[in-house]
């Protein structure tokens, strides 16, 4: 997630957006001169721009959103061949740096959610703030929330909002979708919106009643929990012993995801009773932040979206990558495509 404008001394002066805590993040990447890092949520290039800082330091940045490529283009050009961007997920990161190159990165950081430009995007459909088609997706491709609210069951509904929203009021909104869909097309954020504060109770201070709901939505469409625990699986495979992995996360459920990919990576299981003589895997983490790490009051006051941003921080370790299994990191959910394309 972005925040403000800020500079840099990294070809291109200033930049448009600032990463939260981005100063933290850099120093436990340990960037160093020569070495090869990856971007996995370029947006702005806020953390390409520090790392590239460093002389020396290359980047590939990785961003599923075309548009956010588009705009990194110029900073391509300023950092003389040390910058590379790649449209694609971030889960992808074993394509992206080539299944040839094995485990030669020396630092991947992500910087998981929504930016400050899509949410200030009317067409993206990302906030009811702006009235905008009800859109929703990182990329171009998929079906959009729009989809979603057509074709999801009250049930469905209901869960997705519930889980991803952590919203109480869950049951009242999906019974209201589903009641206003049978009348008319809810196809615009302001259409949503209007409708949720119809259904839910309204909220202390300046929280909309829709908040939580579109917040579940955008979640939900983009496969945001599954990208993210794919994409920490993808990171193990490809960084070098003592390369580090920096995540900052703004929502409980990809804090909880993180905290449990590294939990389980940090330890070697205990051999099962039933079967003495298998080997434990070795740990292929060393967490390097006991607590996670959160924003000072100043940056808070200069950006309010960076209240509930989490840094964690853990150092590769020479051991064998794991099978990527991450279905247990996971909340159960109904299936995006069986909604979509009415499939039990």
């Amino acid at each position: 997630m972005m925040t403000g404008s800020g500079s840099s001394a990294v070809a291109g002066g200033l930049a448009r957006h600032v990463p939260v805590l981005v100063h933290r993040a850099i120093e436990w990447l340990n960037v160093r001169d020569g070495g090869l890092y990856i971007d996995a949520t370029f947006g702005a290039g806020g953390f390409s721009r520090a790392i590239l800082a460093t002389p020396g330091a290359r980047v590939i940045g990785v961003d599923r959103d075309q548009s956010a490529i588009a705009r990194g283009a110029d900073l391509v050009e300023q950092a003389q061949g040390r910058l590379e961007l790649v449209e694609d997920r971030f889960s992808s990161l074993q394509s992206v740096v080539g299944q040839d190159a094995g485990a030669a990165v020396d630092g991947v950081v992500f910087d998981v959610g929504v930016s400050s430009m899509q949410l200030d995007e009317a067409d993206r459909g990302f906030s009811f703030r702006l009235d905008g088609p009800l859109d929703m997706r990182m990329g171009s491709d998929g079906p959009t929330a729009s989809d979603v609210i057509a074709h999801g069951g009250e049930r469905d509904l209901a869960a997705i909002i519930a889980i991803l929203g952590e919203e109480h009021h869950a049951r009242s909104i999906a019974r209201a979708i589903v009641r206003v869909r049978q009348e008319r097309v809810i196809d615009t954020t302001r259409a949503l919106a209007e409708l949720i504060a119809r259904a839910a109770p309204p909220r202390p201070a300046a929280i909309h009643p829709a908040t939580r709901t579109f917040q579940a939505l955008r979640i939900f469409v983009n496969d945001e929990l599954g990208e993210l625990a794919n994409g920490l699986a993808a990171a193990e495979h490809v960084l070098k012993p003592a390369g580090r992995l920096v995540v900052i996360s703004f929502h409980s459920l990809e804090d909880r995801i993180v905290k449990n990919f590294l939990l389980e990576r940090s330890r070697a299981p205990a051999s099962s009773r039933h079967r003495p003589l298998t080997p434990a895997p070795p740990p292929t983490f060393q967490v390097l932040t006991r607590r996670p790490e959160t924003p000072d009051e100043t940056e808070i006051a200069a950006n309010p979206r960076a209240r509930s941003a989490k840094l964690r921080a853990a150092e590769r370790t020479g051991a064998q990558a794991r099978i990527a299994d991450v279905e247990s990191l996971l909340p159960r959910l109904p299936s995006l495509d069986a909604i979509v394309r009415g499939r039990p």
